[in-house]
C-alpha cells in the first residue's frame, strides 16, 4: 500500500542503507539518507587519487550476483543497465609457497580435475559437498536471509522444518569439511571464506558451506570500475524513486516521545520523521544517539559478542607491472589455524599472518594509470587492537618481503601511491564497534534470531539494518538486510 507524505530517515549510506531507502521510497515514503562522510557508500567507498588510481576501500569480492540482480529487477532494471560484469578466471588463487599455487578455475569440471590431482577421489567428494551446499544456499538465500528474526514462528515453514537436518546448523564447518577432504590445501581452500568473514571454522555452523557453493559454482565476478560503480548504481535507482542523500551530515541524536522517534538531530539541523532505519553501526546508534532507557542492549552485551575480523589494509599504486598476481590472490604460506587463533582467541597482532592481494588493474586497466598496477593488500586482524603507524609499517615490511619474493618485483621501489587503513580508521569513519570490518561472526549463537534484533524493542518506529543484525555480514546480506528492515517498518506503519 502506497504511503504518501510520511517521512522516513535512513542513517548510513552503505549497501543496507541505500537498499532500505530505495524500497521505502518505492512505496511512496519521503526518504532522506544521512551520511557522516562526504562520499556515500560506507565501507564500499572509493579512494580516487590525484595521480590516476581508483581504489575500492572495502569490498572486493562480487559473489552471489543474483542478489544484486534482484535488487535492480525490483525497480525495473538490470545490473547491466549500470555496469559491466566480468567472470574472473581463475576466480582466485591461493599461494601455499613460491612454487605451490592453486589457481581456482571458473569451469567446474576443471575445478574437479584440480581437486583430483591433489587428492585421489576428491572430485566426487567435491560434487557431493557442493550438492549439499547448493541445498543450503537455496534455502539460506531463498528463505532464511529474508526472515526478520522477530519471532520463532517465522520458522514454522514445512520446507525449513523438513530441511533442518540438511542445513547442518548444529554441525561445525571444520568437521564438515574434514569429513570430505584430508589434504590441508583443500581444507584451507574450503575454510577461507569463513575465516575472512566469520569466525574460527570450528565454531561456524556447517550451514555456511553455502559460501563455498557461491564461490566455487556461481563464480567470482568483477564489476568494471570497482564496487563504487555498484554503490552509485544503487544510489541512482534510489534517487529515481525520490530518495534524497545528505552527505557530510552526521546524525547526533534521535529524539523520542513515548514509544516513537519523532525528530532526528544532525549537524545540518533537526527534522521530524515518522520512522527511522538505522543502517549505521548498531552499537554506535544505541550508545550515542539514544538515551540508555531506549537501548536494546547493554555495553556488557556488546562486549561479549564475537566479532568478525578487523583488517590492516594498504592501498598501493605501483608504476610498473607486477608478475604472478591474479585479480584475487590469497597468501596462505603461513599457518592458517595460528592466524585464526590470534584473531579470535588471543586478540593480538598476528605473528605469521596470512594476507590477501587484490590487483583489479589486471582485469580493469581504468583503475590505474597505463602501465601501472593497483594493489589492495589486506591482512585480517583482531578487532580492538592498537594500530599506531610503527606497527602498521612493521607489517607492511613483513608482507612486502613475502610479496616481492613471490612476484620477483621490487614493489617498494616502484610505489607512487601508498596509504594504510586499520582499526582506528574503521572507528573514525564508520563508528565501527572495536574497529570491526565485517560485523558479527557467524557463530551458532549469533545466527538468525540470535543476532541483535532488527527492531528496537522500546521504540516502535525504529529499525536496524546492516551487518550487525540479520541476516549478517557481507555485501549481499547487507543488501537483503535493507530490504527486510524496510518491509518491517512498512508493516508497522501500515498498522
Amino acid at each position: 500500500m502506497k504511503q504518501e507524505g510520511l517521512k522516513i530517515a535512513v542513517i548510513g549510506s552503505g549497501f543496507a542503507g541505500i537498499s532500505s531507502a530505495a524500497y521505502l521510497a518505492k512505496q511512496g515514503y519521503q526518504v532522506d539518507v544521512y551520511e557522516k562522510n562526504a562520499e556515500i557508500g560506507g565501507r564500499a567507498r572509493q579512494l580516487v587519487t590525484d595521480n590516476g588510481y581508483t581504489f575500492d576501500m572495502g569490498p572486493s569480492w562480487y559473489w552471489m550476483p543474483e542478489v544484486f540482480e534482484k535488487f535492480f529487477n525490483d525497480f525495473g532494471y538490470q545490473a547491466r543497465d549500470f555496469y559491466e560484469l566480468q567472470l574472473l578466471d581463475p576466480g582466485f588463487s591461493i599461494v601455499f609457497g613460491w612454487n605451490h599455487v592453486l589457481n581456482i578455475p571458473a569451469d567446474f569440471e576443471e575445478l574437479c580435475q584440480l581437486f583430483e590431482s591433489i587428492e585421489k577421489g576428491s572430485a566426487e567428494k567435491l560434487k557431493h559437498f557442493l550438492t549439499e551446499a547448493e541445498y543450503k544456499y537455496k534455502v539460506g538465500m531463498g528463505k532464511l536471509v529474508h526472515k526478520p528474526g522477530l519471532s520463532l514462528m517465522e520458522f514454522a515453514d514445512m520446507d525449513l522444518i523438513k530441511g533442518l537436518f540438511k542445513l547442518q546448523v548444529f554441525t561445525s564447518f571444520s568437521s564438515h569439511v574434514k569429513k570430505y577432504f584430508k589434504d590441508p590445501r583443500l581444507i584451507a581452500l574450503m575454510e577461507f571464506p569463513v575465516l575472512f568473514l566469520g569466525a574460527m571454522p570450528e565454531e561456524t555452523p556447517a550451514l555456511y558451506s553455502l559460501m563455498n557453493y557461491a564461490g566455487l559454482k556461481l563464480g567470482t565476478w568483477y564489476p568494471k570500475g570497482g564496487f563504487g560503480t555498484v554503490i552509485h548504481a544503487m544510489k541512482a535507482v534510489a534517487e529515481k524513486q525520490g530518495v534524497k542523500f545528505h552527505g557530510d551530515t552526521a546524525v547526533t541524536a534521535l529524539k523520542v516521545n513515548g514509544k516513537q522517534v519523532t525528530t532526528l538531530i544532525s549537524t545540518a539541523g533537526s527534522k521530524d520523521y515518522d520512522g527511522v532505519i538505522a543502517a549505521a553501526d548498531y552499537h554506535h546508534v544505541e550508545e550515542k544517539l539514544l538515551n540508555h532507557i531506549h537501548r536494546n542492549y547493554s555495553e556488557k552485551y556488546w562486549d561479549k559478542r564475537t566479532f568478525a575480523p578487523s583488517a590492516l589494509i594498504f592501498y598501493l599504486g605501483v608504476d610498473t607491472k607486477v608478475n604472478r598476481l591474479h585479480h584475487h590472490t590469497l597468501f596462505f604460506d603461513e599457518d592458517l589455524k595460528q592466524h585464526a587463533h590470534e584473531i579470535y582467541k588471543d586478540t593480538q597482532w598476528p605473528s605469521k599472518p596470512l594476507f590477501y592481494v587484490c590487483c583489479p588493474s589486471i582485469t580493469d586497466p581504468d583503475v590505474a594509470p597505463k602501465g601501472h598496477e593497483n594493489l589492495f593488500v589486506l591482512m585480517p586482524l583482531a578487532p580492538d587492537v592498537k594500530d599506531p603507524e610503527e606497527i602498521r609499517e612493521h607489517y607492511f615490511t613483513l608482507i612486502m618481503d613475502r610479496l616481492e619474493a613471490y612476484t620477483g618485483t621490487a614493489i617498494r621501489q616502484h610505489l607512487d601511491y601508498k596509504s594504510s587503513y586499520c582499526v582506528s580508521d574503521f572507528i573514525a569513519d564508520y563508528n565501527a564497534y572495536k574497529g570491526n570490518a565485517y560485523g558479527l561472526a557467524n557463530t551458532l549463537m549469533q545466527t538468525a534470531n540470535l543476532k541483535p534484533s532488527l527492531k528496537n524493542k522500546k521504540i516502535d518506529n525504529l529499525f536496524y539494518a546492516g551487518q550487525l543484525t540479520v541476516p549478517g555480514p557481507g555485501v549481499p546480506p547487507s543488501i537483503i538486510s535493507g530490504n527486510v528492515a524496510a518491509k518491517a517498518l512498512i508493516k508497522y506503519l501500515n498498522k
